[in-house]
């Protein structure tokens, strides 16, 4: 209670929207790195779906990527989606524009006052035009770490012992980066199923949630980390802030 009533107060007199934005950096590059996977994936889908044209959808749940294509191990088609609209070239126009969208948001304005929600309302709606069904849970995520950008994390510091959390904070961004890559692998697959040595379509797919899986747990990792990080940077950040003050 005394860590959170301590980052309020330093918040308060660093003072106003700039202090915002430098409150929680490690949660807010996480939040904006997870943001544009989603858009991205939300563009991968809305690309595929264009190249099938006008052609009109089946039903809600399509898939994004058609069939027959020669560049790609899913002569079958693959990418499941879910859309209420009425033909591909619509859903993946818009899956494509709203994922732009998630990205830009994601970058500029994710920190802002209502940037959580707003990035929700994309997410949501890029999953009901065509932009993913395995999104869902990474926008959920992006939602839920950056709605924490502006806000005290102490809780996080006491449920490891100290001797753990200057290890714990420091990896973030690793893990961040591995999971990024692990995701831009599993849509590799997804697109190409490409994975040397491996041409069994069912392997390949056990293969590309396998690491959609570990891409996941990574992603939680970071934002563990970088609440840990956060947590204490707005330790010391008070602590010299009050002897500022003292000093005065």
């Amino acid at each position: 209670m005394f860590q959170t009533y301590r980052w309020v107060a330093m918040n308060n007199a660093v003072g106003g929207e700039a202090t915002r934005d430098l409150a929680n950096r490690a949660t807010r590059a996480i939040a904006a790195t997870m943001g544009v996977v989603v858009g991205f994936g939300s563009i991968d889908h809305g690309v595929l779906e264009c190249l099938q044209g006008t052609r009109p959808t089946t039903g809600l749940i399509v898939n994004a990527l058609g069939p027959g294509y020669r560049w790609t191990v899913w002569k079958q088609g693959g990418e499941g989606a879910f859309t209420l609209l009425p033909n591909f070239l619509l859903s993946g126009i818009v899956a494509t524009l709203l994922g732009v969208l998630m990205i830009v948001w994601a970058l500029c304005l994710l920190q802002s006052r209502r940037g959580s929600i707003v990035f929700l309302s994309l997410g949501v709606t890029s999953f009901l035009t065509g932009g993913g069904v395995a999104q869902v849970v990474l926008f959920t995520l992006t939602w839920a770490v950056a709605r924490k950008i502006s806000t005290p994390l102490p809780f996080w510091r006491g449920i490891l012992p100290a001797t753990a959390q200057p290890i714990l904070g420091r990896i973030w961004p690793w893990t961040l980066t591995a999971s990024t890559m692990l995701f831009l692998a599993a849509l590799e697959i997804a697109v190409f199923g490409y994975v040397p040595g491996v041409s069994d379509q069912l392997e390949l797919l056990h293969i590309c949630w396998g690491i959609l899986g570990a891409a996941l747990t990574l992603y939680l990792v970071s934002v563990f980390s970088g609440f840990i990080q956060d947590a204490e940077s707005a330790e010391r950040r008070s602590e010299a802030q009050i002897l500022l003050k003292d000093r005065r």
